[in-house]
């Protein structure tokens, strides 16, 4: 069809990406009244792009083949609406909430200034549902988590963590702990796989990598700099699963202290490394003012 909608809507998937796809099957080819169909930002911002986009060749095989392109996204659609309600079913069994929430299709509410995943389950009443789960321990509150993220975890390790007796045995299972396999020069060239879980603790440690007002980000951005991103990245994911397991085994209360005292944590570290230094060569450090 020779059409580049997605070149200017963000999303065909979206309102109006999916009110211009039916109406193109439903013969309307005019793209002033499919610009109509576009959310009033669209059409303010955008008129003039989304006319010159919609300018195609209408030819039948092109209109077939997006036809059963909708069909089919229709289809998984309702396969997943149907697992999220298995899903929620399963939780409301499990934590004797049947009465929570009000139904299926609720869309999931970010939790401490984060956005839920597109991909996150349509799960009405999952934030109350998961800290029942979790005897009252709210882990939304960690950085990088969400109550989809929560969900996928737990539902691979449990909810009872004490079966690994300090965090060091959780995030070596989990495949995050550094090597040991290593005397001298010599490396041993066997690679362990990560676990699911693992990955999962990856892929959010991700999210924090720009995060410019939290300590874990300035952590990363440190280690990166010296030793790369995928070291970091895995360092970080190692921090992640470390702060899970004190909440879930050991009721810790997290407090984002922020980048700011990090880095001056960080520094002040610096300076007590160099007065030792110092010491152990018989000098002393003796701070200089400066003049702006």
């Amino acid at each position: 069809m020779n059409i580049k909608l997605h070149n200017v809507i963000s999303s065909l998937m979206g309102v109006s990406g999916l009110a211009i796809v039916h109406a193109i099957l439903n013969g309307e080819r005019d793209p002033a009244k499919l610009l109509e169909l576009c959310h009033s930002t669209i059409q303010h911002k955008k008129a003039k792009d989304v006319i010159e986009a919609l300018r195609g060749s209408w030819e039948p095989e092109h209109l077939f083949a997006l036809r059963q392109a909708l069909q089919s996204w229709e289809h998984y659609h309702r396969q997943i609406a149907e697992c999220d309600q298995q899903i929620q079913l399963l939780l409301q069994e499990i934590t004797f909430n049947d009465t929570q929430g009000g139904g299926i299709g609720e869309k999931p509410k970010a939790t401490a200034g984060k956005h839920p995943s597109a991909n996150a389950p349509q799960i009405s009443g999952l934030h109350r549902m998961l800290i029942d789960l979790c005897q009252g321990k709210d882990l939304s509150i960690l950085p990088a988590h969400t109550d989809y993220s929560v969900l996928q975890i737990i539902s691979e390790v449990g909810t009872d963590l004490s079966k690994w007796s300090t965090e060091k045995h959780f995030t070596a299972w989990l495949g995050l702990a550094p090597g040991t396999s290593q005397s001298g020069k010599r490396k041993s060239n066997v690679k362990h796989s990560r676990s699911k879980v693992g990955r999962y603790f990856c892929i959010m440690a991700r999210s924090l990598a720009r995060s410019k007002d939290m300590a874990l980000g300035g952590f990363y951005r440190r280690l990166a700099a010296r030793r790369g991103g995928l070291i970091a990245n895995i360092a970080l994911a190692r921090k992640l699963a470390a702060l899970f397991w004190r909440v879930m085994v050991k009721g810790t209360e997290f407090v984002e202290e922020g980048l700011a005292a990090y880095e001056a944590k960080f520094l002040e570290g610096k300076k007590r490394s160099l007065r030792r230094l110092a010491r152990e060569l018989g000098q002393t450090v003796s701070p200089i003012p400066v003049t702006v």
